[in-house]
């Protein structure tokens, strides 16, 4: 069982503009959506959409919008009761798949309930085969929480291994907890490993767009040399990168007419930890999760691919040392 953490936990709400967005105007759009959302939610749907079995954890009252459309989903799930409502993110998609969002802040999260959120991961873990802890830390958690739920965690279960997925402060308080408690995995894009390693995330992305990875591979090596065994890059067109101590490895994704690009991280995610339980190599691993965030990225909204809507055929890795 995948065990995932999404402290911060979104109803995800999605507007397909017929038009391009001008800023100042009035749009209607030609469709709305609204689903249970979030990074580690996400990756708990596509590995549920798989057959596989994963749980769910996140701060929610019972009444809350947000565990109805968990529900109505299909997602197993354990909500920790918060006294404040989950947020709204608002995602706005062009026709060409251009994608803005809004998102909102989250639910103030206190001492105690932190501390039963502390407890109840402790616990789960212990029938878990991977802990995925994704998304943005809510307020009124330290920025170090992830590095501080690692070390509690490796406390009582060692050799469990850890996921972490993303960004800004958060991010960056990650890398500084490296040497303390590094996650097993991480999985940022090209600007948040830019963030972890103080380069220029929009230099890394571009030069990835051009067919030069090498910027891309060498902070993601640095990374690795600070103790985290398996780096995967999600690079959008260009691709993807997983970086391990034992060697590189280089995505090129399938042919896709791109509708929205909300959940497609999470999905590679996703895709990469069911081809690492099922004992695949490092790339049948990477090419599953380019298939599987491809494939998110031609549906609309934060809608997540089963197994049926991947293109593995003409996903292409190569390993280049």
């Amino acid at each position: 069982m995948i065990l995932t953490l999404t402290p911060n936990p979104s109803i995800d709400a999605t507007m397909q503009l017929g038009t391009r967005l001008r800023r100042g105007l009035v749009h209607r759009p030609s469709s709305i959506s609204q689903v249970a959302g979030g990074k580690g939610v996400n990756v708990t749907h596509a590995l549920t959409l798989a057959d596989k079995l994963s749980l769910a954890l996140f701060p929610a009252d019972g009444n809350d919008p947000f565990v109805a459309l968990a529900r109505q989903s299909g997602i197993p799930f354990h909500a920790i009761p918060v006294s404040e409502g989950v947020r709204i993110n608002t995602t706005l998609t062009e026709p060409d798949g251009t994608t803005t969002k809004i998102n909102g802040l989250g639910a103030q999260i206190e001492p105690p309930t932190r501390r039963i959120i502390e407890e109840t991961v402790v616990r789960l873990a212990a029938n878990a085969s991977w802990l995925v802890m994704a998304g943005s830390l809510p307020p009124g958690v330290p920025t170090g929480w992830y590095t501080e739920l690692i070390t509690t965690v490796r406390a009582t279960h060692p050799d469990l291994p850890v996921a972490v997925d993303t960004s800004d402060a958060a991010m960056i308080a990650l890398g500084e907890g490296f040497e303390v408690a590094a996650p097993t995995l991480i999985k940022p894009n090209g600007m948040e490993l830019g963030q972890l390693v103080d380069r220029d995330g929009e230099h890394l992305e571009a030069a990835a767009a051009r067919g030069d990875f090498s910027p891309v591979i060498d902070a993601a090596r640095v990374v690795v040399d600070r103790g985290v065994n398996e780096v995967l890059v999600t690079l959008g067109v260009a691709g993807a990168a997983l970086v391990t101590a034992q060697g590189v490895w280089l995505a090129t994704p399938p042919p896709v007419d791109v509708m929205s690009t909300v959940g497609a991280g999470d999905s590679s995610l996703a895709g990469y930890l069911m081809a690492r339980a099922e004992g695949g190599s490092p790339a049948d691993c990477l090419a599953r999760a380019v298939a599987y965030g491809t494939a998110a990225t031609g549906l609309p909204g934060t809608t997540i691919p089963s197994p049926a809507q991947l293109n593995l055929e003409e996903t292409h890795v190569r390993h280049i040392s």
